[in-house]
């Protein structure tokens, strides 16, 4: 079905059934050349009753036959030309903006939204080619800059390079505006490239809002760690004091405890905060994995035996090629899991930690393996979901910000790996996740993140 422009109205339509069907044109006249018809019958053939009447019958017929199909004909025409009336309103009452160009960059369609957000009359960009010069003109360079998104201040890529739909997040200052476009190709029947298609949605008041939610768990958590590591190291030096009764010791231990926890919940907000923003910060460098893993195994055992809990390390048969991390990132990843695997364990139960390189693939992939209490089969998609925690987990230890996974799953992305998990509820949980051994699978850069 070939697309076509409207000049008139500024919407897009359908050429399939062009121009408007008059009913009297395919009625009226078809009607009068059966009525000449039996006419030239009866006159030249001199026809007899009976011949008549079948010849009279035949034309009836017939009459009826292109009443039939001018009638079809007349109700698919007014189907499609009130389907049509439709479209064309709901394309001029479209909330996000909408503009159509072939490939030279020429404006083909610019609906009411695009004016506005522009601020650029239909009458003006219609039929223009747009170029990257146009970003040089007063009034056009927040227009050219969407058309042509290497212009921009800033790029996020939101969707992989060569698929479509593609899109991507663009920000801008004076004004600071935030855009998100998406680009579709505009093809013929035969798959031929005509042109593309945009709608951009002006982020600008929610993007703010977020920042301004971030900005203020920042601030509030920044002021927050300094007097809760004060207290914490109160705590710690009463809980030496060797004067203190056993009930006193138990409070102070307590507390101590519950100081711990709350400043390891700060620093999970204050992570999120700068993941969302994009600005966590990764400084790559090799990295012996099974090395690495040993001091972090090192680290956590104290915390397992106080859990009962046993730590076994399986490692590979053969040498692991290095791979780039950054290492104070990933140890957060290693806590965490480490962290909830002892956390959400039984009494004598085990924690495997395995590293294996995948054959085929530049990638390694990292297991943490739990005899825990699970993870329920309808919540185990939740699980690296920001402040989800499973119901099981929340009765079976009621503290728990819900944080960890969520940081777990944005530090491996950025890592260029992937991370997930399977479970049996009662029988145990195993975390995933890769790491490329191929540094090219590494983002390039830093991007905000969405949830």
């Amino acid at each position: 079905m070939a697309v076509f422009f409207d000049k008139k109205i500024g919407v897009l339509g359908s050429s399939e059934y062009g121009g408007e069907i008059k009913f009297y044109k395919f009625f009226l006249i078809p009607l009068l050349i059966l009525i000449i018809l039996g006419g030239i019958g009866f006159y030249f053939y001199k026809l007899d009753t009976q011949s008549a009447v079948t010849y009279g019958g035949i034309l009836a017929l017939v009459g009826l036959l292109v009443m039939f199909l001018v009638f079809r004909i007349f109700t698919l025409n007014y189907r499609i030309r009130t389907e049509n009336r439709e479209f064309k309103n709901i394309i001029l009452n479209f909330d996000d903006a909408l503009i159509v160009y072939d490939r030279e960059f020429r404006i083909l369609f610019f609906n009411p939204a695009a004016e506005r957000l522009f601020n650029i009359r239909v009458s003006e960009v219609l039929g223009r080619v747009i170029t990257p010069q146009d970003a040089g003109q007063i009034g056009w360079k927040l227009f050219t800059q969407v058309i042509f998104p290497t212009l921009a201040p800033t790029v996020i890529n939101r969707s992989k390079s060569g698929q479509y739909p593609q899109v991507i997040d663009l920000s801008f200052d004076g004004p600071e505006v935030d855009f998100r476009v998406t680009t579709m190709p505009v093809t013929d029947e035969g798959g031929n490239l005509l042109g593309f298609m945009k709608t951009i949605s002006d982020r600008t008041r929610e993007q703010f809002l977020l920042r301004s939610k971030s900005e203020f768990v920042t601030v509030a958590s920044h002021q927050l760690r300094g007097p809760i590591t004060n207290v914490n190291w109160a705590l710690e030096s009463l809980s030496q004091d060797k004067n203190l009764d056993e009930n006193s010791k138990t409070l102070v231990q307590n507390a101590l405890v519950a100081g711990q926890l709350l400043l390891k919940i700060i620093e999970d907000l204050i992570n999120v905060a700068k993941i969302e923003e994009g600005r966590f910060g990764y400084t790559f460098e090799p990295t012996d994995l099974i090395d690495f893993i040993n001091k972090i195994l090192t680290n956590v055992l104290p915390q397992a035996k106080r859990a009962g809990i046993k730590i076994y390390f399986d490692r590979p048969g053969e040498p692991l090629p290095e791979v780039m991390t950054n290492q104070d990132k990933l140890s957060v990843v290693f806590y965490n899991f480490l962290d909830n695997a002892i956390r959400y364990n039984v009494q004598n139960g085990e924690v495997v930690v395995k590293v294996e390189k995948l054959p085929d693939q530049p990638f390694i992939q990292v297991s943490i393996k739990d005899t825990g209490i699970g993870i329920p089969q309808i919540e185990l998609k939740k699980m690296f979901m920001k402040f989800f925690r499973a119901e099981n987990a929340i009765k079976f230890q009621t503290e728990g910000s819900g944080l960890g996974l969520y940081i777990n799953k944005n530090i491996v992305a950025a890592h260029g790996g992937k991370v997930w998990a399977e479970s049996e509820e009662n029988r145990g949980t195993t975390f995933f996740f890769t790491l490329p051994t191929d540094r090219s699978v590494i983002p390039v850069e830093e991007v905000a993140q969405e949830e």
